[in-house]
């Protein structure tokens, strides 16, 4: 079991940048694909990026792709998502997520762990 902990969320103005951190619990983490899922008030949840285990391979959606960076350290259990160029409507809980799976990164339900999420308000 993979243990997800996100962390760098936060209050920000209209186009600035914020880096989203999520620490995983195993030494396996190399094993896992990750993903970066958000939430909004009374939204479903959705996909945001996700990265193959060796980090070779990005997805993105097309709402943040060109704005938002996934990258992973395998040596520090940890993936990232850099956030530039913010707006109001990134606001929302992102959660960081862990699949054994190879493929459809992109699918929620291709996810086998979740961490607790942390939030991102974005400011006009």
């Amino acid at each position: 079991q993979v243990q997800l902990v996100e962390s760098g969320g936060g209050l920000v103005q209209t186009g600035r940048s914020l880096r989203l951190s999520c620490a995983a619990s195993r030494r396996t983490f190399s094993y896992y694909g990750m993903g970066w899922f958000r939430q909004a008030p009374g939204k479903e949840r959705e996909f945001v990026a996700a990265i193959s285990r060796s980090g070779g391979s990005t997805a993105y959606a097309d709402s943040v792709k060109g704005r938002f960076t996934i990258s992973r350290d395998n040596a520090k259990n940890t993936v990232y998502l850099q956030m530039n160029s913010l707006k109001p409507e990134d606001t929302a809980v992102y959660y960081c997520a862990a699949t054994e799976r190879l493929y459809s990164l992109s699918l929620i339900r291709s996810y086998d762990y979740w961490g607790q999420g942390t939030q991102v308000t974005v400011s006009s």
